[in-house]
């Protein structure tokens, strides 16, 4: 008999839950940013563990709700808490445990959840022994409690078999061969975002997003023409850089991480188009792709 399901990846902005998800499927599908609130969507990574299929859900961070675009990003989250199996909780060793406090009272439909004390690489031990102790109080609502510490792949394997007891009796729900089941062209937005978020300071990347507007698949080699939205005019040469140097450096690692992901050669074409307000305007985010 196998097994499969829906595990969410929950917690606050910058948590690690890219990072987690990266890491236990082998490969970097998902943005990764040490600025929080990079991930805006929900994307998933179908990892094999044994007779059991996991299909992870990375979401955006547990955050108040400002502009429409961060209502679309929490509620990303709330509705992947509603429709999974299991949630894994990420719960970064520094923090209080008042963040997962909150995170009790959104589980409104209760589902089964586990803990992961993460980054517990970055305290000594006796700092960990008390975090771990502060959630003692806790102990009927959760599963599990699992120190992780991602870099060195500390926790996986438990955290694994934890997951794997906690999922339901089912056939595999996508191929075994499968890394994800979706598609490439926002895997690729995803990279050229990451770009911008390690290249470009301040406010600038919380006001720009991408969009893949072809990729022409050929032997040996994929075209991939793509378009980045900034909200100012002013936004624009700093985007673009004294020379072009700035785009460059963006295009530059987002190919990269393309053509590590495709085993093929890419050629990446970066344009800048400015909508002012873009991240407020409901109906242009729709257009975009930002649908509740």
């Amino acid at each position: 008999m196998t097994k499969a399901g829906f595990v969410s990846l929950i917690g606050r902005p910058n948590a690690g839950k890219s990072t987690l998800m990266n890491s236990l499927l082998g490969e970097n599908i998902a943005m990764v940013s040490q600025k929080a609130n990079a991930t805006r969507k929900r994307s998933n990574a179908i990892v094999m563990h044994g007779d059991t299929q996991i299909i992870f859900v990375d979401t955006p961070g547990l955050h108040e709700r400002e502009k429409v675009l961060n209502q679309f990003m929490l509620d990303e989250a709330l509705k992947a808490m509603g429709d999974c199996d299991l949630i894994v909780y990420l719960a970064p060793i520094t923090d209080s445990v008042e963040h997962y406090e909150k995170f009790l009272k959104l589980n409104n439909n209760k589902v089964k959840h586990v803990i992961i004390l993460s980054k517990i690489d970055q305290v000594k031990q006796e700092k960990l022994f008390k975090r771990i102790a502060s959630y003692n109080q806790f102990s009927d609502q959760f599963e599990a409690l699992i120190p992780v510490a991602v870099p060195k792949k500390i926790g996986h394997e438990e955290l694994l078999k934890v997951i794997s007891r906690n999922l339901p009796d089912s056939p595999f729900l996508f191929d075994p061969e499968d890394l994800t089941s979706e598609l490439v062209r926002d895997i690729y937005a995803g990279f050229v975002r990451e770009g911008i978020f390690e290249n470009v300071s301040d406010e600038i990347p919380y006001e720009s997003d991408v969009l893949i507007d072809s990729i022409e698949e050929e032997e040996g080699i994929d075209r991939i023409n793509a378009t980045i939205i900034i909200e100012k005019e002013s936004q624009k040469g700093i985007i673009i850089g004294k020379g072009g140097e700035s785009i460059k450096r963006i295009g530059k690692s987002a190919r990269e991480k393309i053509e590590r992901l495709s085993c093929k050669k890419a050629y990446l074409n970066l344009q800048v188009s400015v909508k002012k307000g873009w991240s407020k305007d409901k109906a242009y985010l729709e257009e975009i792709g930002y649908k509740s």
